[in-house]
């Protein structure tokens, strides 16, 4: 994302641990209460495992192990869509849904690793870190 796209962001806002996070609204088609997931066997430990997703089986990642977070206690999945595929994101609690001006890069990154970022924005004060969804599942889930 450059800095000059002024093109509004419309997102869904989360929390993972310590970090507010957002990932583009188009990319999530659901919002679900956090499911218990059925760990995979030799599967990387940011792999939280399948949930069961009205009779369909999607891989959840935990957003907590990928960004060094610890899980609080609220609980969500957000079922994404991966070029046609859905996924599985396990976050803390959904904060908001918002339209604002495009993040920018740049700023303090709270210690994530920057290829995850795409821009970082503010939700309320509090640094919004716009997580790049590519970046965050394809190292354990393929492209």
């Amino acid at each position: 994302m450059k800095m000059g796209d002024l093109s509004p962001l419309h997102a869904v806002v989360f929390r993972v641990g310590g970090l507010v996070c957002a990932l583009p609204s188009g990319t999530v088609r659901e919002i679900l209460p956090a499911g218990r997931a059925t760990r995979i066997p030799g599967a990387a430990a940011a792999v939280a495992g399948l949930v069961n997703v009205r009779g369909r089986m999607v891989t959840a990642v935990d957003a907590h192990a990928v960004l060094g977070q610890v899980a609080g206690e609220e609980a969500a999945l957000l079922l994404l869509d991966r070029q046609g595929t859905a996924a599985g994101l396990c976050v803390g609690e959904v904060l908001d849904f918002l339209e604002a001006p495009a993040a920018a890069k740049g700023r303090d990154l709270a210690g994530v690793d920057p290829a995850l970022v795409r821009g970082v924005g503010n939700w309320n004060g509090q640094p919004m870190l716009l997580l790049d969804i590519d970046a965050l599942l394809s190292p354990f889930l393929g492209s």
